[in-house]
């Protein structure tokens, strides 16, 4: 142990109250920090999974043409020129196929499904819904993009698999319904309907979708909507989501249709969990902030009841920058042990929230609270404290450092 650091821990340990009182506060700080940034950022996980396994990372739809105006050139009537007004979006994909074979030479793209999509109406024996949006898919090919195969409650996709005739109907459109496995219903659109047997019921926690979405396989949908070719959308499942944007921006120039990412489709969900960690992020940092004023207020008083050591130390050639190291050094003691046990703090906080019952069921559905524990939010939560405390603990150190050996005997300190 340096001699800086032993009178460092001689000076802290003669001001216990005040010590405990700033190492509770750093702890408080460090522990609460870690433990709200765990649980915003694991509802925010949660949240872009769900919407992951439900819309897929990226969704391709509506061709874009550029709009071109002629007009006769001066003097020629046979001569034209054109000029660019913007662009037009035509509805829907018309080759889903070659936009398909071009999107497997992304490296990023994992799966593609092609969906036809169109709003119907279904009734049951008690009940006509007039909202439901039918997806026509296959299968096999949407179960890439999407976490449709883990979100069935009721029946099975084997069942859906075998049954030409078969839907796949969500959770809360079944109960507003009155539809259970084995069920038919009457689903109608574009003055004709057909009858149907319920293969499943599926549930993805998010209430819009399960309200809405009625999955149907391709075929049969394209007789029902009456689109013989082309689809509605393609939606894109990626190895790496959070390249999205990026390759959506690629997508868009290459394939001329309009590329949206889930990022740009759920901006809003995502700029709320944003301002909810920055608003926790803020209101735990007081603890943080206290405990700052507390080490200030520390040092500061051991630098009045120490002036005579501090004379005896200049005396015997002790600089200025050592004294300075003296009162950081305590700062530094206070800091490390906080740190370390506001860590451990933390981490035992986080995972007994995590067995704290919570039921939601709206954007997302979960029985718990949702964290995730993240070494960022660990190196966040130390950063702050460290800052803070430092910060503060300078002024006391710098004063202490100036105070010369004759001022303190002739009682001139300042």
């Amino acid at each position: 142990m340096s001699p800086n650091l032993r009178i460092a821990y001689r000076f802290l340990t003669a001001k216990k109250r005040a010590m405990f009182m700033s190492l509770a506060c750093t702890i408080l700080g460090v522990g609460l920090f870690i433990v709200t940034q765990a649980t915003t950022s694991g509802f925010q996980s949660f949240f872009i999974k769900v919407i992951l396994g439900i819309n897929g990372a990226i969704r391709i739809e509506d061709k874009i043409q550029d709009t071109m105006r002629s007009m006769a050139a001066v003097g020629a009537s046979d001569s034209y020129f054109s000029h660019r007004e913007g662009v037009k979006y035509i509805e829907g994909v018309e080759e889903p196929q070659r936009v398909a074979d071009a999107l497997r030479e992304f490296p990023n793209v994992r799966g593609i499904s092609a969906v036809v999509s169109g709003g119907v109406q279904v009734s049951s024996a008690f009940k006509t819904e007039n909202s439901p949006q039918l997806m026509g898919i296959v299968l096999e090919d949407h179960l890439r993009v999407s976490d449709l195969g883990e979100q069935i409650i009721s029946g099975s996709l084997d069942e859906f698999r075998q049954t030409p005739r078969g839907v796949l109907v969500g959770r809360v459109l079944a109960d507003r319904l009155q539809l259970t496995r084995g069920d038919t219903v009457n689903i109608a659109a574009r003055g004709q309907s057909s009858r149907f047997k319920v293969a499943g019921i599926y549930e993805t926690g998010y209430r819009e979708v399960d309200k809405v979405n009625v999955y149907m396989h391709m075929s049969e949908a394209r007789s029902l909507l009456k689109k013989p070719s082309g689809a509605t959308f393609l939606q894109i499942g990626l190895h790496d989501a959070s390249r999205a944007p990026a390759d959506a921006a690629r997508m868009v120039a290459v394939l001329r249709h309009k590329a949206t990412s889930w990022q740009e489709r759920e901006v809003t969900w995502l700029a709320v969990f944003q301002a909810l960690r920055y608003s926790t992020m803020i209101t735990v940092s007081v603890f943080t902030l206290i405990a700052s004023l507390a080490m200030f207020n520390t040092l500061a008083m051991i630098v009045i009841e120490k002036t005579k050591d501090i004379a005896i130390l200049r005396s015997m050639g002790y600089e200025r920058k050592d004294i300075t190291q003296i009162f950081l050094w305590q700062a530094g003691i206070v800091l490390a042990i906080g740190a370390a046990i506001g860590a451990l703090f933390g981490r035992v906080v986080t995972w007994a929230v995590g067995q704290i019952p919570l039921p939601i069921n709206g954007i997302f559905k979960t029985d718990h609270f949702i964290v995730i524990v993240d070494p960022n939010h660990y190196v966040a939560a130390i950063g702050t404290a460290l800052v803070m405390v430092m910060v503060a603990s300078l002024i006391p150190a710098r004063r202490a450092a100036r105070l010369e050996p004759g001022d303190i005997v002739r009682g001139t300190a300042q």
